[in-house]
């Protein structure tokens, strides 16, 4: 039986980002205005991909659900925290503070698999170009997108695993805007260095498989760009990859920015703002840097006009 029965806390006090008066509605604008470009870029960008059929290629497919995962996740996050800056007291329920862990997990798993699926289809697109239709059919699309899902629920349920069969028993302040596994278990009063070596092998098992992978595709992409004896051609292949490298490096750069950064030498949690950064900045990436999606915007911006 979960360790909810045995707890005696009903609910929790989120933190926040900072606890400086001054700086709450300057903060609150500027995530209002995160999230706001997070909503339009990755909705648009949807939107983009399914109206224009020169797009439905395995490249926009997954690009479609980078956006998608990027959406909710920043859905997810977005109002508690911003409540954090309005409210004195920023309260979540046991079971809203569990389901926000949930997805939290469920969409940065799914994030870290989806970019090195992506990886993985720039290696077959640039590697072997004439297979790259064979190699990346529908169907095989279709079972890397279960598989990066498949891995979301993975973490997502193993996580919670682990958190749910734990007792808070005192104190109900989470030092953080949300319901993160770390500080979940800096409150518990049964955690044990158990529970912390299965966070690291569950984190080891989602984000470092992911980003071997990603590293292993890129070292082929970089020898094969190597051997094109044109210019133009290793200057097209470079231009092919770039948006997606920006986006890998930004997205596991804050995630590290964001735990592995010394709280004393940082006491605002600027990781945190790197992090929603990220989610907000991401469309716009692919947007401005892609020449396929500028073309897909101007010919329905065209056709809204003429109908």
């Amino acid at each position: 039986m979960p360790a909810k029965n045995s707890s005696s806390v009903t609910e929790f006090i989120l933190s926040g980002l900072t606890d400086q008066p001054g700086l709450q509605i300057p903060l609150f604008l500027l995530f209002l205005g995160f999230y706001m470009v997070t909503v339009v870029g990755n909705l648009g960008l949807i939107t983009l991909t399914g109206l224009n059929s020169h797009l439905h290629i395995p490249m926009y497919f997954f690009l479609f659900n980078l956006s998608l995962i990027d959406f909710s996740h920043s859905t997810t996050l977005a109002p508690k925290m911003r409540m954090s800056f309005v409210s004195k007291k920023n309260i979540v329920s046991y079971a809203g503070c569990m389901t926000q862990c949930f997805f939290f997990c469920f969409f940065v798993f799914s994030e870290s698999h989806i970019l090195s699926v992506m990886a993985y289809d720039r290696h077959v697109a640039i590697c072997n170009p004439l297979l790259y239709t064979v190699t990346m059919s529908p169907q095989v699309c279709l079972l890397l997108l279960l598989g990066v899902y498949g891995m979301g629920v993975f973490g997502a349920v193993t996580h919670m695993r682990n958190i749910m069969f734990m007792s808070f028993c005192g104190d109900n302040l989470v030092n953080h805007y949300m319901c993160d596994i770390l500080p979940l278990l800096e409150l518990s009063c049964n955690s044990s260095y158990i529970n912390l070596l299965v966070v690291f092998i569950i984190v080891t098992i989602g984000i470092g498989v992911p980003i071997v992978t990603i590293v292993i595709s890129y070292g082929f992409i970089l020898s094969s760009i190597l051997h094109i004896s044109s210019t133009e051609g290793r200057s097209k292949a470079f231009s092919t990859c770039s948006s997606h490298i920006i986006v890998v490096s930004l997205f596991f750069g804050s995630g590290a920015f964001m735990y592995l950064k010394p709280p004393s030498i940082l006491p605002l949690d600027q990781g945190n703002v790197s992090s929603t950064f990220y989610t907000a900045i991401n469309p716009l990436i692919y947007s401005l840097r892609n020449k396929d999606v500028k073309v897909a915007l101007r010919r329905t911006f065209c056709r809204k006009l003429v109908s």
